[in-house]
């Protein structure tokens, strides 16, 4: 790192401003996740929720930070700001309107940004209709109702309050991204993931001081996590560069090209957007059956828990259909072939054109088999190790690629900002010495 590591980020004002406001919004976005929405029994509700583990709403609470599980104000999340962000990326390749703003620059990416957040609204005002329909529903064990009084105002109500929670996740997230550090939305999430570490922790010594797991087993833990980690990190740089050569060309009276790069392609292009469309998918069964009491309901979501083979057999073949399918819209190589040939570049041995796409598909198809067998194994991890080792905690799967790869990804902005610092000093300073010579 530049001038003795990060030793110096709080010596840089204006990164300093930026952490700190930062670290003042998640704050305030970790607050809200205790405001109780009103009409809720409390009790009743964390009783429910205790039998919701391993369901779709088990998911959504850990994406919400716990949220979901107390009903809080915050209990969507981000949840559906992240739906429409999806939903906007796939529509972009079919809809030609769309298409065509998201190739207009930043006047374009702000109408797209505009639309994102009326899907945001649209689809908040839905989900938090259909929660309040299902709290009416709920029961704890006891058979207590989780509404304390059920009906339209109640159910309005729960709407407002929601989709308001939502929106102001969304304005913080907003507000981190353009005058914090890293992506403001990534970083609510991670936040939300790494607030509930304490809590396992402290599960696991439990268990270790009742006798349940032993010293060596929690060893063994540590040094898993570790290399997880390590493996995680590893694969998410990873990159397969294809060399790219530009032509020599002469503008007037100087010549221009005529250097070497290269094209980088990641081993996991799609990023975690996989293992939650394929969690979504196989628990849903299980989570119609927590409201609709119905025998064969309850088969079929009994076998699509975690830690059955039908489970982690549909999860993989999952993870690996949306990873393709992901790529596949997200990253063209065509237009990236037709560009590089406007700009005079081409791949040594391979003809521009065509054939070039070609062979940036075929490249892209055999590395992201790689980056789906990698995202599997990740997202499987936890099945094995609850199941074998009784660990008390969910360890890998698609939280731990969010807080790796978030990790990594504001680590790389705040060394960015260094960077700029860095050479802003060095050129002011080579600014001075030569404004002196003359």
């Amino acid at each position: 790192m530049l001038g003795g590591g990060f030793g110096n980020i709080f010596k840089i004002p204006e990164l300093k401003k930026r952490i700190l406001y930062t670290l003042g919004l998640l704050i305030v976005y970790r607050i809200g996740v205790h405001v109780p929405t009103p009409g809720i029994d409390a009790v009743a509700l964390a009783s429910f929720f205790a039998q919701a583990k391993g369901t779709l709403l088990g998911l959504f609470d850990m994406f919400s930070g716990g949220a979901l599980e107390r009903l809080s104000v915050f209990a969507l999340g981000i949840m559906p700001y992240i739906s429409a962000s999806i939903i906007l990326q796939l529509l972009t390749v079919t809809i030609p309107h769309l298409e065509r703003l998201s190739k207009e620059g930043e006047q374009g990416r702000k109408k797209i940004t505009q639309y994102t957040r009326y899907g945001t609204i649209l689809l908040s005002i839905i989900q938090g209709f259909g929660i309040s329909i299902g709290l009416e529903q709920m029961t704890s064990p006891g058979g207590a109702p989780v509404v304390i009084f059920p009906g339209w105002a109640f159910r309005l109500m729960t709407v407002m309050t929601l989709t308001a929670g939502t929106a102001f996740i969304m304005w913080l997230g907003e507000q981190i991204t353009e005058r914090g550090i890293g992506n403001g939305i990534s970083l609510i999430i991670f936040a939300g993931i790494v607030a509930r570490m304490p809590t396992a922790t402290g599960n696991t010594f439990r268990l270790l001081s009742t006798g349940e797991m032993g010293l060596f087993v929690v060893l063994i833990l540590v040094v898993l996590m570790i290399l997880v980690i390590a493996f995680i990190i590893y694969m998410e740089q990873g990159q397969r560069r294809i060399s790219v050569q530009y032509a020599k060309r002469v503008v007037g009276r100087k010549m221009y090209g005529g250097q070497s790069t290269h094209l980088p392609l990641k081993v996991n292009t799609s990023g975690v957007i996989p293992p939650i469309f394929a969690s979504s998918i196989i628990m849903f069964p299980a989570t119609l059956a927590s409201f609709i009491a119905v025998p064969w309901m309850q088969r079929v979501a009994s076998a699509m828990r975690p830690g059955n083979i039908a489970y982690e057999a549909l999860y993989v073949g999952f993870i690996f259909f949306f990873c393709y399918f992901y790529t596949a819209i997200t990253f063209n190589p065509a237009d990236v072939a037709e560009n590089m040939k406007k700009q005079g570049g081409y791949i040594p041995g391979i003809r521009p054109g065509k054939r070039t796409a070609d062979y940036i598909d075929r490249v892209l198809t055999r590395i992201t088999l790689g980056g789906a067998i990698y995202v599997s194994a990740v997202c499987v991890l936890p099945s094995v190790l609850m199941t074998k080792f009784n660990v008390p905690f969910y360890f890998g799967g698609t939280a731990l690629l969010i807080v790796v790869g978030v990790a990594i990804d504001t680590i790389q902005q705040i060394e960015s900002h260094m960077l700029t610092r860095h050479y802003e000093g060095f050129l002011k300073k080579g600014g001075a010495r030569v404004k002196g010579r003359f």
